[in-house]
This record gives C-alpha cells, structure tokens and sequence, in this order.
C-alpha cells in the first residue's frame, strides 16, 4: 500500500514544541561540525560554550559601535539598516530577487558537482541513429523485444519513458501482456497533458513524467506526489527508486513529524514550501523537493537502443540495476534546462530521461544515507540572517571612513556571505545569498551617503559661522576638529593666543562725498578683494567688514599653544600687511588710469589673549572675537592718523614685535597712550620684511 502524503486544513505543517527543537537542531547542526566529529549534538554544543562566546561576541560589537560618532550617527545608522532591509525584504517577498538567488544556486551546484556515474543504473537511450532504422514511434513489437533481452539478465527495475497510451502495431496486444506480467516494469502517464498510461495495469507500475519548470525554464525540483482525481500519483522516479529499495527491504513509511513527511530508509522527505531557500512565489503544490543533480552530464552508463536489441549490451550492466528506456534524439524535443546550462556550449540541453535518472540516484541517496537532502531555514530565520549582514554593512560604513579601506571591508564582507552560504550548501542546506550581500551593501552605501549630506550639513554650518574669506588650510583644521568645536550648532566660546589685525582707508569720509554710490561700492569691492586675497594666503581669517576696513585674526579658531605657533601667527600678520602695501600700489595706478582716487591706508596689528565663539541668539550667529587684544588692535590702527609716511602704515605693538624680532624692519615710536586706555603702549612701525627673510 502506498504511502499517503497528509496536509491539515490550512495547508501548512504543525509542530510541536519538541519537534521545533529538533528542527532546529537540525537547523544549526552544520555549524556545530566545524568544531567537533561524530559526537552527539548536545556535547557538540556545550563544548561550544555559547554563553561565554556570545559575551566576547558583544564586547567586540560594543567596541565596534563606540567608533559611531555619537548618538545622532547611531540612530541614523539604525534608521538606514531597518528602512533598506525592510525595503528589501518587501521587494524580496514579492519575487524580485529570487531570479538572483535561483543564479547564484545554480552557480553552486556547478561548484559541488559528484562527476561519479551511478553504478545502480543503465540508461537505453534511444537516438537519432535509432529513430533512423526503427521509425518513429517505435513499434510495440520493438519495445517489446527490447524489454524481453533486459529481462532476461535480470534487471531490478526497468522504467519505459516513452508514451504507449495507444497500440503501435504490431505487436501491442504482446507489448500489454508483457506489461500485466512483469511487476518489475514501470510505465509513465502524462497527468498534465492528459496522455494515460497502458491499460489495465496496476498504479504500483505506473508513474507520471511530468517536470516541475521554473519561472525561468530551469527544473530544479523534483514532484514525488500528486493528488489527482483517482486519488494520490507517484512519480516516475519514485516508482522507479521505490521498486528497487524494496528489494533491500526498505520501503516508505510516514515520519513521526507531524504532518508526516515520507521517509525512505534513512531520509526524511521534507516538503519544500512555497518560500524555501531563494524561492518566495513559486506554486508548491504537490509534494516537491529540491532536485540535487549528481552531475551535468552523464549519470549513470549509456547504451543505446540497437545495442539492446543486437545482444551487444554486458549482462553485468543490467543485472540487479535500474533499467531506464527513453528518447536523447534532439528531433523529439523533449530536453530541458537544467543548472548546468548556462556553462554547455555544446547539448546545453538534458534529455528528459536523464532528468529522471538524476531523480532516481537523487532518491537512491538519500534512503540509503550517501547524500542528505536538501533542508532550508525558517522564514524568521532568513530574515534575521539579511537583518544581520545588513548592521555588518552599517557598523563597517560607521566605523570607518577611507573609501578605500571601505571597499576592502565591504568586499570581505560579500566574501564572508558567498563563503557561509557555500558551506552550508555542501551540508545540503540552501539560504539566501543575494539578499544578504544586497542588504550589507545597500546599508553600507545609504549610511555613506547620509553621512557624506550629514557632513555637507555642517560643513555649511561652519562656513556660516566662520565666514567665507577663511583659508582653505584654516578651514581643513577647523573641519577636522568640528566634533570638538561644534556644539548644539555653535562654536563654545575659548581663549586662545591670537593675533589681530585691523585696517582703515585714510580720508574715507572726504572720498566718499565725491563719489557716487554705485562707483564708490565698486571702488571699494576692489579695494576688498586685494587685500582679503593676502589675509586669505597667509593663512588669517577676515573676521568682518568695517565699513571701509576689516578686521582679520591670525590663530583661530584651533587654538595655538606653544610659542612657534604664535610667532607664526604674529609673523603672517605682518607679512600679509606688507602684501597688502605692494598690491595697494599696483591698485592704486589702475585707479589713477582711469580717474578714480587713489588709497592710502592704515594696519594695526597686536599679539594677545582673546575669546573666540559663536556671538548672538538663535535666529542669526556670527563667529566673534572679543578682549582688550582686539581694542588695542583697533586703537593701533587709529593711532596718529595724520602721520602717514607711506601708502601703507603699518603699526604693532611691543606685545607682537617680541615674536618677530630680526625678521622685520621697524621705526619705533616710543610709547603712546592710546584712545581709551590709561597705560601708554610702545609702539612700533613696521618698514619692510629683513632681507634674509624675504
């Protein structure tokens, strides 16, 4: 009596609490062979000490995560992981994806090959030379011949893959009598194209050939059973495997799952469901597993059709095996594709029977413990492992920067997935593989690009606050320290060392009313622009504009600590004051060119302590510098306006000329008490730069 495959009424299987442990035991036992050999699985897993490693695991991923740069990057890398991988786990729900994973399937079963032939099993192929000299279809009185001198060696089980729903005369009423008397003869009925099987013969020796194709008319599973009107059809393959396995007293019982799954001997047939492996929509109905071809070419010895009739075939081949009879002949079209195609220039195509004959060995293996089948994880678990790789993609976006070193990481990590996925289809397990590495990569690349607008956000931000006449090099090390010095959208305030620097056009207000105030605003945009270009290349940052002047800073906004850092500072102070004399020259001739006044103007520069931050409320920021320093600057600049000796006056004070002494030449002034301050200053004109130092 045959097996009868049971579902409950909504289709799907039940387990109990106790049967879930055992899947997945079965589930994780792949990975617990990487550690210990032939020793029961729960020793396997205690010496595993998951405990401790899981704890080493977190300390590591905790490590990992302190490179995020705060609690903002976190919560955005964790926005990006959960919008892509449920994103992609939409798109992959509903097929998308699983032409991509059923490529990188066949990929792997080309890798995983057994180029072994199946010694159990004896094709008779019938040819083109074959169809020449016999005509197609073959007579029944030929069929008939050809099963009478295999049987005479004694065969196990033969298979007739070639239709005899009606007689071929002559000889059919033999051909029918030969079939009612040989139980060992298994004949093919076509349930979904309506071809019956002969007559009157018991369902034990009739099978159905019909192939499963997938969406891509690749056939990679293999339908045992079919529930049909006249009540559940096995296989042609089944049949096939199930008469010879009698022979060695195996024969099919229901599992102990529940619903029961078939068991052959040592195998538990466990039904592929509409979403296993790669799949997500495919049609599951029936009872389908997954096909897992032996090789891609030959299976099992071949001979041909005349060489059965002529006697030429060895009784050694036939005796004791399967025996399958039908068409390789290209002209009756009945060849598929199969994983192995797309690697064949050459009869990229297999035959049917041949097709059948995979399924044989494929059922063969498993009862008899050679090759487990095919087993797959819970849809929880597909899940959590695409979860998973995609944080792997985020952590390694998050926590390092050069692109470089980025696509290094990314790259192992596609490594690391391929490699799992590949282990594991040797233990017969298919998981998703192109899922995975599209989430660690699409994750990766999203937090890459939020963090690369996250970046241009505050970049803005800084340039808004400092202004935009800074120094690129100025603006490199403010960016680079941006974590220390940006807090809640502005610059702390800090004292610092800085150097000064205030100029002023003499006579402004005499100029101006002589000029109207289009030509005056150009007169000065030129004017700007000359001199911003010099505190810009000696590395200062125009702080503001004063009406006709500016203020520029030397030394901020990173702070300068040690004495050379200073003097440099007070040292491009008064280099760009110089720079800005001799361009006030050549300025001054194209003004005079073309009937504009010329301009003199005035610098003071002064060395000392000031605070340098944000400045204002929340609706409008500027970046300040505030402290007597920058009084005294500006009163330098202001100092005996009527002694101009050059186009160029620059003034510094004692405090500034400590940090240049020997490198510029300067006219003292003596001390000066300046506008609003009590204690004189000394004061110092600044010449030119010492020749030495030019």
């Amino acid at each position: 009596m045959d097996w009868q495959p049971i579902a409950n009424k909504k289709g799907k299987s039940k387990q109990s609490n106790a049967d879930r442990g055992k899947a997945l035991a079965f589930t994780l036992m792949p990975f617990s062979k990487l550690f210990t050999k032939n020793k029961p699985l729960a020793v396997k897993f205690e010496k595993l000490n998951l405990l401790s490693n899981g704890f080493l695991w977190w300390k590591k991923a905790r490590g990992m995560v302190a490179h995020f740069p705060n609690s903002k990057g976190l919560i955005s890398c964790t926005i990006s992981t959960l919008t892509i991988t449920g994103s992609l786990l939409g798109v992959r729900y509903l097929g998308v994806i699983e032409s991509w994973e059923l490529t990188a399937y066949d990929q792997m079963v080309r890798f995983v090959q057994n180029k072994r032939l199946d010694s159990r099993m004896l094709v008779v192929a019938i040819t083109e030379a074959d169809i020449r000299s016999q005509r197609w279809p073959i007579s029944d009185r030929t069929v008939t011949q050809i099963l009478q001198n295999l049987q005479k060696h004694d065969p196990a089980v033969i298979g007739l893959d070639i239709y005899r729903d009606v007689p071929q005369e002559p000889g059919y009423s033999l051909l029918i009598n030969l079939l009612k008397s040989s139980p060992n003869i298994i004949t093919i009925t076509d349930d979904a194209g309506g071809i019956p099987a002969p007559p009157d013969l018991p369902k034990e020796q009739i099978g159905f050939n019909d192939l499963l194709i997938d969406s891509d008319g690749v056939i990679r599973r293999n339908l045992l059973y079919i529930p049909t009107e006249r009540g559940t059809l096995s296989s042609f393959s089944l049949r096939l495997a199930q008469t010879y396995l009698k022979k060695s007293g195996i024969t099919p019982q229901s599992s102990r799952t529940e619903p029961p799954y078939l068991q052959l001997g040592k195998a538990i047939f466990v039904r592929l469901q509409s979403d296993s492996g790669g799949y997500q929509k495919i049609d599951a109905r029936g009872y389908q597993v997954m096909l897992n071809y032996r090789s891609g070419r030959s299976i099992a010895r071949k001979v041909t059709l005349q060489q059965v009739l002529s006697g030429q075939v060895d009784p050694d081949w036939i005796k004791g095996k399967i025996v399958i009879i039908g068409s390789t002949a290209p002209s009756l079209n009945d060849l598929f594709l199969t994983p192995y195609s797309p690697t064949q220039q050459e009869n990229y195509k297999m035959p049917g029977v041949l097709i059948h004959a995979q399924m044989v060995s494929q059922i063969l293996s498993a009862a008899l413990g050679e090759t487990p089948l095919f087993w797959f994880w819970p849809e929880w678990l597909e899940v959590l492992w695409i979860l998973g790789w995609g944080i792997v993609g985020a952590i390694l976006a998050a926590s390092f920067r050069h692109p470089l070193t980025l696509v290094i990481l990314c790259s192992g990590m596609m490594g690391a997935i391929a490699f799992s996925s590949f282990y594991l289809f040797t233990q017969q397990a298919w998981i998703p593989v192109v899922s995975p590495a599209l989430s660690g990569l699409l994750v990766a690349t999203s937090v890459v690009v939020t963090r690369a607008y996250a970046s241009h956000q505050q970049e803005q931000m800084v340039m808004n606050l400092l202004g935009k006449n800074t120094s690129p090099e100025i603006a490199a090390a403010f960016w680079q320290n941006r974590d220390r010095l940006l807090k809640e959208g502005k610059l702390p305030g800090q004292t610092l060392t800085a150097t000064l620097l205030f100029t002023d056009i003499k006579d402004f207000s005499t100029i101006a009313e002589q000029m109207t105030p289009q030509i005056l605003l150009e007169w000065l945009n030129e004017y700007f622009s000359a001199i911003a270009q010099e505190v810009q290349a000696h590395h200062g940052i125009i702080n503001k504009f004063t009406g006709d002047g500016i203020m520029a800073v030397f030394g901020v906004p990173v702070a300068r600590t040690t004495p050379e850092e200073i003097a440099q500072d007070a040292y491009a102070a008064i280099a760009s004051a110089l720079a800005m004399g001799e361009r006030l020259q050549e300025l001054n001739l194209q003004l005079i060119k073309r009937g504009l006044p010329a301009i003199q103007m005035r610098v003071g520069i002064f060395t000392g302590p000031v605070v340098a931050g944000s400045l204002g409320g929340k609706d409008r920021l500027e970046y300040g510098v505030i402290g007597d320093s920058v009084n005294i600057a500006s009163r330098l600049e202001s100092c005996a306006k009527d002694r101009q000796p050059s186009n160029c006056r620059i003034l510094i004070a004692q405090e500034t000329l400590v940090h240049v002494l020997g490198k510029f030449k300067v006219e003292s002034w003596g001390p000066i008490a300046l506008k609003g301050r009590r204690q004189s200053v000394e004061i110092y004109r600044v010449i030119s730069q010492e020749k030495d130092e030019v």
